[in-house]
């Protein structure tokens, strides 16, 4: 359960939080709240002193029919936040969340040490070559389509069970050119209807069959706001419900936007587990 991090090694046995940073103006839940340096190093400090261990940036937006987004003002937008970010908490394990494979490669050379994919290599064949020249922890997320389109792609015959096979040819993928260190994403929302959602979260622990780390991400999604007819501003219970679930079911990474409860919740579920 240990990934190695650019020579820093993270024991995932116990499960870790994963803070989330948006530099982009349409995220679902924080777009746009951080517009300057201050705001960044602000925030980014918050999570890292509430428990996080890594820090998740992200600069195209991955909600149902986001905006399509250059690759350049992807980079024009993280690139500058990577290295001021690395320069002010050199101890925060930075992850990017992106498809792109150039991306991923300058960013690590700026000082990413982890790569959060929600198509897990099939939206820019390089990605997986990238990953494995880098020698960095990979996240490779379940996903149909692209953002633009996962809405509509929403028929399985057995979700779990198309699940576990994509992930286990992905691994076989990324094992065959030397990827190490491995975490699996089901994708909550991502081209699932809000039933589909459950189903995956009710057998999350079937995954665990996939032998790697599992990292849940179910933060104030509308697979909780619209289910209890409310909003992403008024969904941290709900989150934190599903947060629970997830560590019970084995999951060792939250990627969260509100680190203090994600951390409490790791702390009690642990005693319950130990």
């Amino acid at each position: 359960m240990n990934i190695n991090c650019k020579g820093q090694l993270v024991d995932l046995s116990q499960p870790k939080i994963m803070g989330i940073l948006n530099i982009t103006p349409d995220s679902f839940f924080d777009g746009g709240r951080y517009k300057t340096d201050e705001d960044f190093l602000n925030q980014t400090e918050k999570m890292l002193k509430e428990g996080a261990i890594f820090i998740d940036i992200g600069a195209y937006s991955s909600r149902p029919n986001a905006a399509f987004v250059s690759e350049s003002e992807e980079l024009s937008r993280l690139l500058p936040i990577v290295e001021l970010i690395g320069e002010n908490f050199p101890e925060a394990i930075l992850s990017i969340d992106t498809f792109r494979a150039n991306v991923a490669q300058q960013a690590i050379e700026s000082g990413a040490a982890m790569i959060n994919d929600i198509s897990a290599g099939l939206l820019d064949e390089q990605m997986l070559e990238i990953m494995a020249n880098a020698n960095v922890p990979y996240i490779m997320m379940h996903m149909r389509g692209t953002p633009q389109t996962m809405a509509t792609l929403t028929q399985y015959d057995d979700i779990v069970k198309e699940m576990i096979s994509y992930f286990a040819e992905r691994i076989g993928a990324a094992r065959k050119l030397g990827i190490n260190d491995i975490i699996v994403d089901p994708g909550f929302g991502f081209a699932k209807t809000l039933e589909q959602n459950y189903e995956v979260l009710q057998k999350l622990e079937l995954f665990q069959m996939l032998e790697v780390p599992l990292l849940s991400a179910v933060s104030r999604k509308s697979m909780i706001y619209k289910l209890l007819e409310t909003n992403q501003n008024e969904a941290l219970n709900g989150t934190t419900v599903l947060n629970t679930i997830s560590l019970l079911k084995g999951a060792k990474v939250l990627r969260v936007h509100d680190v203090k409860e994600a951390a409490e919740c790791v702390r009690l579920c642990s005693l319950i587990q130990n």
